[in-house]
């Protein structure tokens, strides 16, 4: 764990409780005088505390330092998403930002069941676990967005990955900020005709759409290497 999570991280004193105190004094079994990092997760900086007291359901922590340390993707890249099963997509989503995704757009297409309901708020707590394992200093911005139509009006610049000749490779993605992935089953045939730019993968076999997602995110993480 390289620093515990806490919205009010940079204040002189820090109050910490709930599953936050869980976490801190009963599994990492911290103790009264010791240091711990703490971010926001807003503005870069690592915050140093000491511990001041603990009671039962409470600690109070004095802010002892503060050291400015981003550690951010080294290029934004935009992956929007068709929505697919939450439970899946619940399970990708640490891989996705440990590979340094910026941003993900989740779209509901013509093949994304409706009766999938993404719970941002749930998305976003297992994204601050991730970044306090990971150490990534700022949250990835997620959205919905209703459909294809709407995602065309708002963006542009759009690779459609798809089964296509000309593939997706590090020579070619760092022209390419922004990628779309299909649902199971790819789009509808309207819906891809919508787009100009269509990739490949460079594999003989058919992807599950996580799978898609985390080789496009890999291959934009090894172009920054």
């Amino acid at each position: 764990m390289q620093f515990i999570y806490h919205l009010h991280s940079g204040q002189e004193h820090l109050f910490v409780e709930g599953e936050v105190y869980n976490y801190t004094f009963k599994v990492r079994r911290h103790k009264r005088g010791e240091e711990i990092a703490f971010r926001n997760l807003q503005d870069g900086f690592l915050y140093f505390y000491k511990i001041e007291e603990i009671s039962r359901r409470e600690a109070r922590l004095t802010l002892v330092h503060k050291k400015y340390k981003e550690v951010l993707p080294k290029r934004f890249f935009h992956l929007l998403w068709c929505v697919i099963d939450p439970k899946t997509i619940e399970k990708t989503l640490p891989m996705l930002n440990e590979l340094g995704v910026s941003k993900i757009s989740f779209i509901y297409c013509a093949r994304s069941q409706k009766n999938f309901k993404l719970r941002l708020e749930k998305l976003q707590k297992i994204l601050i676990n991730s970044c306090q394992q990971c150490g990534r200093s700022r949250l990835m911005e997620l959205e919905v967005i209703k459909n294809i139509d709407e995602v065309m009006q708002k963006y542009d610049n759009i690779v459609l990955i798809d089964f296509c000749q000309e593939k997706l490779t590090l020579h070619n993605i760092d022209t390419i900020q922004r990628v779309l992935i299909g649902p199971e089953g790819g789009l509808e045939q309207e819906e891809r005709k919508r787009f100009t730019k269509v990739l490949g993968l460079d594999t003989s076999m058919i992807l599950r759409s996580e799978s898609a997602a985390v080789s496009v995110s890999v291959i934009n993480l090894l172009k920054g290497w």
